[in-house]
């Protein structure tokens, strides 16, 4: 029906706790493997005009580009940029960045090849990506203990793994934070989601925020994640979040489609026979969709208005994006790739935030996958200027009993669609570490 792949679960019943074994090997940074030998996909900053046996610093960044599903070449296109700014101003620590960058396809194997990339060229971490192939490609990476900061957060592979270190809380805290707020003002809920892995994960989290607030579970509405129309689901959905005899403002049914780049096709559909249900209102999380996404659906006149949106981070206009957008405009080159308000470059930008305060906490000492993780496992906190709370990676964290042993930020923010913009619901943070304790796994 969808081609969807066949890989075990990754939910975790309540009872059973990760036991992954820690595999870290010492990587030597000084060594890029050249040119000729990267897989077809993958490039390569240089960092300056210093031969391959200089210190240079190696990481690498991927994402999917150019498919038929969800596609983020802002993540790599912006990780390029990032090293062009940082060698510029110094380096880090003194040191070159060289990035290596790779394209997942959105498929298994490629995502594995990327990460053997990674293995190949002694990256010393894996820094702000999308994949939905962890099971692919964090293998590879535990093999050689390289560690996997930033990742876009959308398998539960990222919040398991002793060498993932996410930077926010992933699809689980988007969806709980929705549906707790959701639950006070909508009537019938039908979540239209990927028919995939990773979509399976997602009506349970939504379902754990409207339990807390006393709404009865989501109806669940599979879709094919590389559709070219979604007539028949928009249909299904509207009929389902429909309340017949219902006069209330809180008789609205919801509908949230959550279909990552294929949430604008979604819309298209919706919007066409939204006209003979005139009581459904909608709502989403950021990553499936954007203020591009809004503009393109019709602005203020869109589906999309006063519509609730959950993200993780603050509203693109918040000053506190400026230190991202000065690197932009200085290094990026115009790169329409790159947009400020897209979350995947938000993520790669807090990423590569992350590394840097690691690499300065090392000092003058050897930049390597293993004392990468060395300074993270010993409990460093890392401040993101108050782009999240400040971070810090423990196994002993309250979201273990549910399987999420690395899920430390469960803050979202609560963003509205306002005369046809994003704007801030809520002031600050919502923290949905209660929520997502609650949440159904088993």
């Amino acid at each position: 029906m969808t081609g969807r792949q066949r890989m075990r679960s990754t939910f975790l019943p309540r009872s059973l706790r990760p036991t992954r074994s820690f595999r870290s090997a010492a990587l030597s940074a000084g060594a890029l493997v050249a040119s000729a030998s990267l897989a077809a996909g993958c490039g390569l900053v240089p960092g300056a005009a210093r031969g391959s046996g200089d210190d240079s610093i190696v990481v690498m960044t991927w994402a999917p580009e150019g498919t038929a599903a969800t596609n983020k070449p802002g993540m790599p296109a912006f990780a390029r940029a990032y090293a062009r700014w940082i060698n510029a101003n110094g380096g880090l620590n003194g040191r070159q960045l060289k990035v290596l960058t790779c394209n997942d396809h959105n498929d298994t194997v490629d995502a594995a090849k990327c990460a053997r990339q990674a293995v190949k060229a002694n990256a010393v971490a894996v820094l702000g990506s999308y994949s939905q192939h962890s099971e692919s490609f964090l293998p590879h990476l535990e093999g050689a203990g390289i560690p996997y900061i930033g990742g876009y957060g959308v398998t539960n592979e990222e919040f398991i793994s002793p060498l993932s270190y996410p930077v926010n809380g992933g699809q689980p805290a988007l969806l709980a934070g929705l549906g707790k707020e959701l639950a006070a003002v909508c009537g019938p809920v039908a979540l239209v989601r990927p028919d995939t892995i990773a979509g399976d994960t997602l009506p349970a989290m939504l379902d754990a925020g409207l339990t807390a607030g006393g709404h009865g579970k989501v109806v669940d509405q599979r879709a094919a994640e590389d559709a070219t129309e979604y007539s028949a689901q928009a249909d299904a959905a509207l009929k389902e979040a429909t309340v017949e005899d219902g006069s209330g403002e809180n008789d609205k049914g919801c509908v949230i489609p959550a279909l990552g780049d294929r949430t604008g096709t979604f819309m298209d559909s919706f919007r066409r026979g939204r006209e003979d249900y005139p009581t459904v209102r909608t709502a989403t999380v950021l990553g499936s969709v954007d203020q591009t996404v809004i503009n393109s659906t019709g602005g203020a006149s869109s589906a999309f208005e006063g519509a609730y949106v959950t993200g993780w981070y603050p509203v693109a206009s918040d000053p506190r994006w400026d230190p991202m957008k000065k690197v932009i405009s200085e290094s990026a080159f115009s790169d329409t790739r790159i947009d400020p308000a897209d979350t995947g470059v938000q993520t790669t930008w807090i990423a590569y935030t992350v590394f840097r305060k690691v690499v300065e906490s090392l000092g003058g000492g050897a930049v390597t996958a293993a004392t990468v993780t060395g300074a993270l496992d010993d409990g460093l906190k890392v401040s993101t200027g108050g782009l999240t709370p400040t971070l810090r990676w423990e196994f002993t964290d309250q979201l273990a009993s549910i399987g999420f042993p690395r899920l430390v930020n469960a803050d979202v923010t609560l963003q509205t669609v306002k005369q046809g913009r994003l704007a801030a619901a809520k002031e600050g943070f919502v923290d949905v570490t209660k929520t997502l304790e609650n949440a159904d796994v088993d």
